[in-house]
C-alpha cells in the first residue's frame, strides 16, 4: 500500500510539473493570445514558482519517503 501511495503522490506532482511547464511554453510561444496576462513576464514568473513547488515537494518525497533514502538515512544516524 505504501508503494502504492508513494507512486500516485510521485505521478501527482509530476503531471501539476507537466501542466505548469506547458503554460510556460504557451505564454513563451502565443504571448498575445493570452488577453488576461497584459504582463507575460509576471505570469511565466507565477508558472515557475508552481513548477518550483512541485519540484520541491518531489524532492521532499524521494528524499524521506522512498526505500533507499530511507536505508541512507538510517546509516547516517548510526
Amino acid at each position: 500500500m505504501r508503494e502504492i501511495l508513494i507512486n500516485a503522490q510521485r505521478s501527482h506532482l509530476t503531471g501539476h510539473i507537466s501542466k505548469h511547464l506547458a503554460n510556460i511554453e504557451v505564454l513563451l510561444q502565443r504571448p498575445a493570445g493570452i488577453g488576461e496576462h497584459q504582463d507575460i513576464q509576471e505570469a511565466i514568473e507565477i508558472e515557475l514558482g508552481h513548477v518550483a513547488d512541485y519540484h520541491d515537494k518531489l524532492e521532499m518525497l524521494a528524499k524521506f519517503f522512498t526505500p533507499k533514502q530511507i536505508e541512507e538515512s538510517n546509516d547516517e544516524e548510526s
